[in-house]
């Protein structure tokens, strides 16, 4: 009976180790952007990637066939906002502004775009896991895509564009 347990943890563990080998990279990156820090200095983010995989590997034997990298999708979205909203009241933006290439963006918006865009869940999948109408993903989505693509000028910016247009 012990040799059978035994057995069975070192498969589970070994089924563990793989899944994280082939998929850690890729839920570190979304982490990373979620928290919009910089690459090389993300610890919010390793912190969530970790508390992410200690949860799914809590829960390897009850997973039945489900997709393990889609619990821990999950699971890090879930940490993340639940972060978010206790740090800064709600899913708005900070007061501090980010560091990293989605750091324009308030948590919300980092959410939606990361899982829609970047995991390529459904507008119906995303709406769900955070609890949203569809639409209002849609729309956050269009938003926050805009701002990436189109960012806001800061008031120094505009000032020197105006100088630079009058100079002759």
């Amino acid at each position: 009976m012990r040799e059978r347990h035994a057995s069975h943890g070192a498969r589970r563990a070994r089924e563990f180790e793989a899944f994280v080998a082939g998929a850690a990279g890729r839920l570190l990156h979304a982490a990373t952007l979620l928290t919009a820090e910089a690459p090389d200095a993300n610890p919010r983010a390793r912190r969530l990637l970790s508390l992410s995989l200690a949860h799914t590997y809590a829960s390897w034997d009850r997973l039945h066939g489900e997709d393990p990298y889609d619990r821990a999708r999950q699971d890090l979205a879930a940490r993340f906002a639940r972060g978010a909203w206790h740090r800064h009241g709600g899913l708005v933006r900070p007061r501090q502004r980010p560091v990293g290439p989605l750091g324009a963006l308030t948590p919300q918006e980092r959410l939606i775009l990361v899982l829609r865009l970047y995991e390529g869940v459904a507008e119906e999948q995303t709406a769900a896991l955070l609890g949203l109408p569809v639409e209002r993903v849609r729309t956050i989505c269009d938003r926050a895509t805009a701002t990436l693509l189109h960012p806001p000028t800061s008031p120094a910016r505009r000032a020197g564009a105006k100088a630079k247009a009058v100079t002759p």
